[in-house]
């Protein structure tokens, strides 16, 4: 699929989408291990139901998407709701972030391997990443078609080796009834000081 066709998928299931979508399992699992300040962002955001929870969590709060539909609505629900989100339609790829330049990056159903270095690089000292996305061991007929977009068994730990990993879950096949979390690998890991 090239650029131009996953850009228009993605601009066309975000202005079909009904709601701002659900915060990331490892945010709600792991809200603990916010701090209590800093400026963190949402990469990849979609409508940004997890830049909403960060933002009324009182940090400084950032996001990010290659889709304007997805940051128009964004916006919209910031506006709406009174929180002070900072929006920008950026292609990750092609811009990832600056060397060490948030306290955290969440990272929900991305994944774009030769990104993983410098989401490491954007963490200031002590900073944490929250990641989640689908492993390949558990089909719930969601999330990608294609092994390539889809992560190996352990392989998210293997990709931030060297951080510090706070909470790590990964359930694969021997987990098939609960539906949040069957399909997925979930991390929370900082950055040495």
């Amino acid at each position: 699929m090239s650029h131009s066709e996953l850009m228009e998928k993605w601009d066309q299931r975000h202005q079909e989408a009904q709601s701002q979508g659900n915060a990331a399992q490892v945010l709600l699992r792991n809200m603990h291990l916010l701090p209590t300040s800093g400026k963190v962002l949402d990469l990849a955001c979609g409508r940004g139901a997890n830049a909403m929870l960060l933002a009324r969590s009182g940090l400084e709060t950032h996001a990010w998407d290659f889709s304007s539909i997805a940051i128009d609505r964004l916006r919209e629900q910031a506006v709406a709701h009174g929180l002070n989100i900072a929006t920008e339609v950026r292609d990750v790829i092609k811009n990832p972030p600056e060397a060490e330049s948030f306290d955290l990056i969440l990272v929900s159903f991305f994944l774009e391997r030769q990104l993983i270095p410098y989401l490491q690089q954007a963490l200031r000292p002590g900073g944490l990443i929250y990641y989640q996305t689908f492993v390949r061991s558990v089909c719930l007929d969601r999330g990608p078609s294609t092994d390539e977009w889809r992560l190996g068994d352990n392989e998210l730990l293997r990709l931030f080796a060297g951080l510090h990993v706070h909470y790590y879950r990964e359930d694969g096949l021997a987990l098939r009834d609960n539906a949040d979390v069957a399909d997925l690998a979930m991390m929370v890991a900082s950055k040495g000081d």
